[in-house]
């Protein structure tokens, strides 16, 4: 049996209206998003909200703890290192609202996401302090900076003939994907199976199993990707393809835990010294990202409205979107362009 499309719909993309309608759907859209109110904060008061920041002791984490704070919620900041995670933790108290504030609405923890043990500790200490979890954050992750070759040591030059690998650089390109995959996907997989049962909702009397009170009446879970995962880029190519793995699972989880909003973010270039750690050091081939890359202020803040409004993807800025539909389209002028933002050349 084939398709059929309903009669009312056919009208419209019947000729004359199909010039009509295509020239509308992107007006009714835009009134849409400009219109539409947050539905969640009517479940998940923005006061008390409960949420949970991986990788809160630098960069967009760090910055998306003290928004939330400020606004009420009560925040548990999770990073590896600990001195960092104490100055966010004062941060985060500076920034609290005075009026019923208590110890336990802003914990810390020093853990390394990739590490089941580590998680699970996190997770009993959410459920012992709070009794449950309404948002997780997922904003921890590495970089990597090299053009694929040059991790395995070879140099190319244009017009030269290139060398082939030796067994140590094939090595050595093969232990360096390895951290980058811990990075940006053992980690995002670990922590969305030791959470996502945290939102799942029980039948058990919880008077039996106290734990199993650790409901939310609309749970989120926000990953914050990039946009090299799904435009590509010259000398990302270890970062965006990790990136791009995390992406797909957080999508497909979607699909298996409705329940559940995931929400996934894709900015480009965000301010600080997030390239300084990155696994493969290599150098910034692009423009000073403080100078002109996104803000992380305006990065987190975007990141808590598309919690609020139940977004599924977000690109920053918002013209990317139409950025990754070019890519399939006009794949040339996107790679002309990528190639000339991190000043490569083959």
């Amino acid at each position: 049996m084939g398709f059929e499309i309903p009669p009312a719909v056919a009208t419209l993309l019947s000729t004359p209206w199909r010039n009509t309608t295509f020239a509308i759907l992107p007006l009714l859209f835009v009134r849409h998003c400009v219109l539409r109110k947050p539905t969640r904060p009517r479940k998940v008061p923005k006061i008390g909200e409960r949420v949970l920041v991986l990788g809160a002791s630098s960069g967009v984490g760090r910055t998306l703890a003290k928004q939330y704070v400020t606004r009420g919620a009560r925040v548990c900041v999770v990073g590896r290192r600990k001195a960092l995670l104490d100055e966010v933790k004062r941060e985060c108290y500076g920034t609290m609202p005075s009026l019923g504030s208590s110890s336990q609405d802003v914990l810390s923890i020093a853990a390394d996401f990739t590490k089941a043990e580590d998680m699970v500790k996190v997770r009993a200490l959410v459920e012992r302090e709070w009794g449950g979890l309404d948002t997780l954050v997922v904003s921890a992750g590495v970089s990597a900076l090299q053009p694929l070759m040059a991790v395995a040591g070879v140099e190319v030059k244009r017009g030269e003939t290139m060398q082939e690998a030796s067994q140590e650089g094939i090595q050595r390109a093969a232990e360096i994907a390895g951290a980058a995959v811990q990075g940006n996907y053992i980690g995002p997989l670990v922590a969305a199976v030791s959470f996502v049962r945290i939102f799942t909702p029980s039948f058990v009397i919880p008077t039996e199993i106290p734990l199993l009170s650790n409901t939310s009446k609309a749970p989120s879970i926000v990953l914050i990707n990039s946009l090299a995962s799904v435009i590509p880029a010259p000398t990302r190519t270890l970062y965006a393809s990790t990136k791009a793995a995390s992406l797909l699972l957080y999508q497909a989880l979607s699909i298996e835990h409705p329940n559940i909003t995931f929400t996934c973010v894709m900015p480009s270039t965000i301010e600080g010294d997030f390239r300084a750690s990155a696994v493969d050091s290599g150098l910034v081939r692009e423009k000073d990202p403080n100078k002109h890359g996104l803000k992380r202020d305006d990065v987190a803040r975007r990141c808590i409205r598309a919690a609020d409004y139940g977004e599924k993807a977000v690109f920053m800025p918002a013209t990317m979107r139409f950025g990754h539909l070019l890519y399939w389209i006009w794949p040339s002028f996107v790679e002309r362009r990528a190639m000339k933002k991190y000043n490569f050349s083959a």
